[in-house]
């Protein structure tokens, strides 16, 4: 059975609402699972607050079951269109301040379940599509999308691929990333180029670059499968109710609140970059309905243990590599990850692909999120005012990005929170400055 060809959007070769066959579904599943790199955020939460290697991967294997669960939420019942969901960067910093702060997860799950709440309870109201309406225009919007590809760029560099492992230099890893990167322009260009021959490569094109970078990596001697054997074929994610309970403290609590309006500014942009993506106009309802289902996905994600979740832009750059944008593909990508929640050694293998090579495929797909917000934005009558508008935030997060750690911690705790997250401060800058500034009589 071949996959209908999408009709509304010239770009897309699977379209948002076309159906794909089974197999297919699960294979580009797959690889948006691979290249969202979600396990990233709790590695980073668990070596931050020195969680020993069973905390650290339950930790890892509950938020693949809360990313997992929140994606089939916002997918068929509220949102309803191509995104997955996936722990946040940006509320990082303060889940460790909170941590160390207070009684840890049980803390941190405690705040996160009452955020939760007030966010689900802002959807079911029906106030956020008037802030999107009045805060956050298209010129808003598609700052906040450049701003994600851009300070995720720094992430994709430092942490993937300018690093030295106990196999692989880092001119080995520079060199693996950057032939893993050509791969994924080479196969997604091909389907660009020969339409009928190629489009199986467009569409396939991330796992590919993928799986040819481990085989590289596995001749250069940096395929590790140690953490593949000594893994557990199943094994239990750390819930919450069973292994941590809640705590409630309410300076915890009113941060979180806080982050969670920053995190549905961020989550806002990719909607409305996967909506630019795809062709397909996102209503205020849909907005309203999209942040119901955020609500819903955070909360579970803190019954099962894990951390916020939203939607990651990562997926609008692969639809845009790959032309496919179906939401059966994204049924299947949610699959995965709750598969993946309670098979240790499948999670464990997908972990053992090296470094370089992800961040070989983040990089581009980094890069192809910056332009989505591009995209978004190239439309609109630029005055004086709408440089400012969009190149003030810029230079905020690239600022926040290279601040030095001793500057930062200068300041009080509460703004600390928020300067771990230069796309929460970027982007309340540039809701901010489009109220401040006022428009031109003559405009």
């Amino acid at each position: 059975m071949e996959a209908k060809t999408n009709g509304t959007n010239p770009h897309l070769t699977i379209g948002v609402n076309d159906h794909i066959p089974t197999g297919q579904a699960i294979l580009l599943g797959l690889q948006h699972v691979l290249a969202m790199d979600v396990y990233v955020v709790p590695f980073i939460i668990a070596a931050a607050v020195s969680m020993s290697p069973g905390e650290a991967s339950g930790l890892i294997q509950s938020t693949f079951l809360g990313a997992g669960i929140a994606s089939l939420i916002q997918v068929l019942f509220f949102l309803k269109l191509p995104v997955c969901q996936g722990p946040s960067f940006v509320p990082v910093g303060a889940i460790i301040g909170i941590y160390l702060g207070g009684n840890g997860m049980s803390t941190v799950l405690g705040s996160s379940l009452v955020g939760a709440l007030a966010i689900t309870i802002l959807g079911y109201t029906g106030i956020y599509k008037q802030i999107v309406r009045h805060f956050i225009p298209t010129i808003v919007s598609g700052t906040i999308i450049m701003i994600v590809g851009l300070t995720l760029l720094p992430s994709a560099f430092n942490g993937n691929i300018f690093i030295e492992t106990a196999t692989l230099s880092m001119n080995q890893n520079i060199l693996l990333a950057v032939i893993t990167a050509a791969i994924l322009i080479l196969f997604s260009m091909l389907g660009v180029y020969f339409p009928r021959l190629g489009k199986i490569f467009r569409i396939s094109s991330v796992i590919i670059a993928l799986i040819i970078g481990s085989i590289i990596a596995s001749f250069m001697g940096g395929m590790d499968f140690t953490s593949v054997s000594e893994a557990s074929f199943f094994s239990l994610p750390n819930f919450a109710f069973i292994d941590y309970g809640f705590d409630f403290d309410l300076s915890a609590i009113a941060t979180m609140i806080v982050i969670y309006m920053v995190l549905l500014a961020e989550t806002t942009g990719t909607w409305y970059a996967v909506s630019s993506v795809t062709g397909e106009e996102i209503t205020d309802e849909q907005i309203n309905q999209g942040v119901i289902g955020e609500g819903f996905g955070c909360l579970i994600a803190s019954l099962v243990g894990a951390t916020p979740v939203t939607g990651y832009s990562t997926n609008a750059g692969i639809i845009s590599i790959t032309g496919v944008a179906s939401k059966v593909v994204f049924v299947a990508a949610s699959v995965w990850f709750i598969v993946l929640s309670f098979l240790g050694k499948l999670s464990a293998l997908i972990n053992a692909v090296p470094a370089a090579v992800i961040g070989g495929v983040f990089v581009v797909v980094c890069v192809i999120i910056m332009l989505s917000g591009f995209r978004v934005i190239k439309n609109e009558e630029f005055s004086e005012r709408e440089l400012y508008i969009i190149g003030v935030p810029l230079i905020i997060a690239i600022g926040l990005l290279f601040m030095p750690a001793e500057l930062k911690g200068t300041a009080p705790q509460f703004i600390q929170y928020l300067l771990d997250s230069p796309i929460a401060v970027s982007a309340l800058a540039a809701v901010a400055m489009n109220k401040l500034i006022p428009v031109p009589k003559n405009s």
